[in-house]
């Protein structure tokens, strides 16, 4: 019987403090449980639209679509036509605490598990969004100042849920930003260094502050922001293509400081291969 609870497991691995086993996030008994907050968004549910075709709108408002009732679907219009419109729009509200009962309730119901608070994103996450991708990846670019209100926006409500979820139990916070092509950023080094490195700097303090870890979901190839995202004060990646960096790689970035990496066997060269023996393999 093992005699470290899970949420220890975590603990340690995080700290490089060597846990008993490798922390695990898989049935039936895995480490870390995620939970979300119950404010109040602009989403809806998927609703067939005709001729096959299905859309939603996302807790932004952003308007989805989707050509099959089974897919992710991508963002068809985002809530801001123009930069202009930001002005009068307003964000969901995640700084009542009382949206945050539930996480409280996941911490009464599991004491020993580590306890993740889910946030959609960081600045760009939503913003590019709100935008849609194209448009917002011009905008970066040709109107940076407008573009810098908004994330200032982000970062006001991301830190209203970072406070809420560590007065609520959480051990963690967990977002989700893909930066990366299969070979490199979307935007350059030097931009993401100018415009996004010191918000995460600053939400990664006020977790730290709270007295919780920063966990962080990225696909794609973001070797050239690693160190910067270590270096703001992210605690774990989660990257689903680990062999787009390669083990040794991935070992490297840990010589320079505590990263822990949450990895599946890949999900793109090695799940699809659906070959036992090659999907062993690769997780030994």
């Amino acid at each position: 019987m093992s005699a470290m609870t899970p949420r220890e497991i975590i603990r340690r691995t995080l700290e490089f403090e060597g846990p008993e086993r490798v922390g695990r996030t898989f049935p039936p008994a895995p480490d870390l449980l995620g939970v979300t907050c119950t404010a109040q968004t602009h989403a809806t549910a998927w609703a067939e639209v005709g001729d096959g075709r299905w859309e939603r709108l996302d807790e932004w408002g952003n308007t989805w679509h989707r050509a099959d009732p089974t897919s992710k679907g991508e963002v068809k219009k985002g809530v801001l036509d123009s930069l202009d419109d930001f002005e009068g729009y307003r964000f969901p509200d995640h700084s009542k605490p009382e949206d945050y009962e539930v996480v409280k309730k996941a911490r009464a119901d599991h004491p020993d598990k580590w306890l993740m608070g889910l946030v959609p994103g960081f600045a760009f996450n939503i913003a590019r969004k709100m935008r849609r991708l194209d448009l917002y990846l011009m905008d970066l670019v040709s109107e940076p100042e407008k573009v810098a209100r908004i994330h200032d926006a982000v970062d006001v409500m991301v830190a209203d849920m970072i406070r809420n979820y560590a007065a609520a139990g959480a051990d963690s916070i967990f977002f989700l930003e893909d930066w990366g092509t299969q070979q490199n950023l979307m935007i350059s080094p030097k931009l993401w260094r100018k415009e996004f490195f010191p918000r995460y700097r600053k939400l990664c303090g006020i977790a730290s502050d709270c007295g919780i870890k920063v966990f962080m979901h990225s696909c794609g190839y973001n070797a050239a922001i690693v160190p910067g995202i270590m270096e703001a004060g992210v605690s774990l990646l989660q990257f689903d293509q680990p062999d787009l960096y390669g083990i040794d790689n991935l070992a490297a970035f840990q010589e320079r400081g505590k990263i822990t990496f949450w990895c599946p066997v890949d999900i793109q060269l090695t799940l699809q291969t659906r070959d036992e023996r090659i999907i062993r393999a690769k997780a030994e």
